[in-house]
């Protein structure tokens, strides 16, 4: 979830990410009132990490969790995480394709980042 106030984030925090995000594949199907978007993303771990059994974490805003599948296999509730903002998953193989299915609301984003809607029309902001 979003604080009202930023959280400020310094080089001495950095540490090597544990996986490493090779390919990402989106997918977006527009309604009315919403986006479902598929994400496909082929992921392993990274050799210069020393996490070696971290689980994979993935942040989001805004979003309801629909699905997730690991290698084409559908993920039950208890193999991963719904943090509401954050997507925890503990056990992942060395590499992997990992894809969520995720209900976005454009028309509710009024921060103009991402996919949003705009007198309707959808728009995105992507730098």
């Amino acid at each position: 979830m979003r604080t009202s106030q930023p959280q400020t984030i310094y080089l001495s925090d950095y540490k090597v990410p544990a996986y490493l995000v090779d390919t990402v594949d989106l997918r977006f199907e527009l309604f009315e009132d919403g986006a479902r978007v598929h994400s496909t993303l082929d992921v392993r771990r990274n050799p210069e990490s020393d996490e070696v059994s971290a689980p994979l974490e993935l942040d989001g805003d805004s979003l309801t969790l629909e699905s997730v599948a690991l290698d084409g296999a559908d993920l039950a509730a208890g193999d991963y995480e719904d943090r509401g903002d954050q997507l925890v998953i503990r056990s992942v193989p060395e590499q992997f394709t990992l894809t969520v299915v995720t209900w976005i609301e454009p028309q509710n984003n009024t921060r103009l980042e991402g996919l949003y809607k705009s007198s309707g029309m959808f728009c995105t902001q992507c730098e």
